[in-house]
């Protein structure tokens, strides 16, 4: 039988989704399944999570048998690699997470003019699971409605803030989510992501196993709507830093305390009428330069906190 008569009855991106996985190497029929409902179904899938959602609690102890789960799923990179310990694992965080990045960092992912493949970037994602950048007709791009804000009783607005690139993933949020999904160019998606910086939001690019393992979303987030902040904060390692740090310079901070109450990770603290940054907790958002009108804050490298997703000079190391 004929593939296209197979799945004739199969919404045509859910066909691409299709195709795409069983091109990717190691792309399990689990990791198919959890990727459709994952991508059909995301504001219940993130209402559970957050526990927003009425049947959260009801459904806990399967989440948590999932979850125990996934740490005995081998990774792809595992699978694929001889050089990674045949008994290693992968925890959630492994599966599902973001990398910070700057907002000259998350312009270049929204202005990509050619198709790109940059597989396996363990060095700058710092995870067992989900580290390529395969970006197919990277000029589609959807604005969706976030999901995290969504399922918030008294979400920050606007809800129209996730931004999913590229194929299969553009097309299949399109079709399957009318009136809460709209195709934009990379002008407005740029208008996106500066008028969140203004908000002091954090720009996240997303990856996820299910999810072809790729880069497929840049989220611009709030500690106060995203999950996977949340999960952070509460220990789950599901954000990797963007490779820099906050830097006060001390001959012009007046120590008015804007950074401190603009920091998305609490990593800022005024003492003794200075700003002080906790390195350990910053994660090199930006945010606190944008915000400081003494223009006492900049962003350095600290090779401590991994390398930046730049895609500039990923491409050009190829």
């Amino acid at each position: 039988m004929r593939e296209n008569q197979r799945f004739r009855f199969i919404n045509h991106s859910t066909k691409r989704f299709i195709g795409e996985a069983r091109r990717t190497e190691g792309y399990s029929l689990f990791d198919l399944l959890h990727g459709y409902v994952y991508a059909r179904w995301p504001y219940l899938y993130i209402g559970i999570g957050t526990g927003e959602h009425p049947i959260a609690k009801k459904i806990k102890p399967i989440l948590k048998g999932l979850g125990i789960l996934l740490q005995y799923i081998p990774s792809r990179t595992q699978k694929f690699n001889n050089s990674i310990k045949s008994n290693d694992k992968s925890s959630f965080a492994d599966t599902y997470h973001g990398k910070v990045v700057p907002l000259e960092s998350a312009k270049q992912l929204v202005t990509v003019r050619e198709e790109i493949n940059i597989p396996d970037l363990e060095h700058v994602i710092p995870y067992k699971k989900a580290r390529d950048i395969v970006l197919q007709n990277p000029d589609h791009i959807i604005a969706l409605k976030c999901p995290c804000r969504s399922s918030r009783p008294d979400p920050c607005l606007p809800l129209e803030v996730c931004l999913i690139v590229g194929e299969p993933f553009a097309s299949f949020v399109l079709e399957h989510h009318y009136g809460k999904a709209r195709s934009i160019s990379s002008l407005e998606a740029i208008d996106i992501l500066q008028q969140e910086n203004s908000r002091g939001h954090v720009h996240h690019a997303f990856f996820k196993d299910a999810m072809l393992g790729r880069f497929y979303a840049i989220c611009n987030c709030c500690s106060c709507c995203c999950g996977a902040m949340q999960a952070h904060h509460n220990g789950t390692p599901m954000l990797a830093s963007s490779g820099y740090i906050a830097a006060i310079d001390e001959n012009v901070c007046i120590g008015c305390g804007t950074c401190e109450e603009n920091c998305q990770f609490g990593a800022i603290n005024i003492l003794s009428n200075m700003a002080v940054v906790d390195i350990e907790d910053c994660m090199g958002c930006g945010v606190c330069v944008d915000k400081c009108e003494q223009q006492a804050l900049s962003l350095k490298r600290e090779p401590s906190k991994g390398e930046p997703l730049n895609l500039i000079e990923l491409i050009s190391a190829q």
